[in-house]
């Protein structure tokens, strides 16, 4: 039998083997979230800058205490921006903090309810930061025109929502991430709405790089056994993309052939 090949994923040149990238919000103690990022296998974290210590603030906790930039990539992002400056603002903060890290997920959004991204700021953002020098990874909705749009300017992989931040839903339109993955030439990583192991099982189905996800796996009753259970879903449903699943029919077919058999 031949071995399954597969590639790794590769973000901004830097390969990893793990498809799985994990935010670091709504743990209920620092313990927690470090044994639910070491069970989970990420080897990409995601910080929110603006609610996060990364050392701007020396009388408190310091995440890079339980998350060394030497173990893992810091991948500091924009949440709870609104606009176009506090974006860019946010994205230098973090350069500055991380001694020159280049790397970050640029999320604007537009609306406090439902923490849909503006689009308009979305573009206008990430055009800043890549003629700044910034490696960007970027949240954006699930329109294939936007995303390919945010690959043209040059960000370096596209993440699409699922779903509404936070909201568990799972992938609601399947075939519009299918459609972004068949046009992309950067890698597209789920960004938002993944609730259990089989939304990120069906996200790796389709074709999709990566799954980033947080309060699915903070928000469970046993966060550091979510964490493996995700871990094990993204490994099963990049397998199945590459193993390839059989048609769908309409009827049954016997599992086993009767042709040439005997009555």
């Amino acid at each position: 039998m031949t071995a399954m090949k597969d590639t790794p994923l590769v973000i901004a040149g830097k390969e990893y083997h793990s498809r799985l990238l994990v935010g670091t919000g709504k743990y209920r103690d620092m313990d927690e979230t470090r044994a639910a990022i070491k069970t989970s296998g990420a080897q990409i974290v995601t910080v929110a800058v603006r609610r996060s210590n990364l050392g701007q603030n020396p009388d408190e906790p310091n995440l890079l205490e339980i998350l060394p930039p030497d173990q893992y990539t810091i991948l500091p992002n924009t949440a709870g921006c609104y606009t176009v400056d506090d974006a860019v603002r946010t994205c230098r903060l973090a350069r500055e903090l991380l001694d020159g890290h280049d790397l970050v997920k640029l999320e604007v959004l537009g609306d406090e309810k439902t923490l849909f991204p503006d689009i308009t700021a979305t573009l206008a953002a990430a055009e800043i930061l890549i003629k700044d020098g910034f490696q960007v990874m970027v949240y954006t909705n699930d329109d294939p025109i936007i995303a390919k749009r945010l690959e043209e300017l040059g960000c370096v992989a596209v993440m699409p929502l699922a779903a509404p931040i936070g909201s568990g839903l799972g992938i609601r339109n399947p075939y519009n991430i299918l459609t972004i993955i068949e046009n992309a030439e950067v890698p597209i990583l789920v960004d938002a709405g993944v609730g259990t192991a089989s939304d990120a099982a069906i996200a790796m189905e389709l074709g999709c790089d990566g799954v980033l996800m947080n309060t699915a796996i903070a928000a469970a009753q046993d966060p550091v056994l979510m964490a493996s259970a995700m871990k094990k879903a993204i490994e099963a449903g990049r397998e199945a993309f590459l193993a390839g699943r059989m048609p769908r029919k309409r009827y049954a077919s016997a599992s086993s052939p009767i042709d040439g058999t005997f009555f």
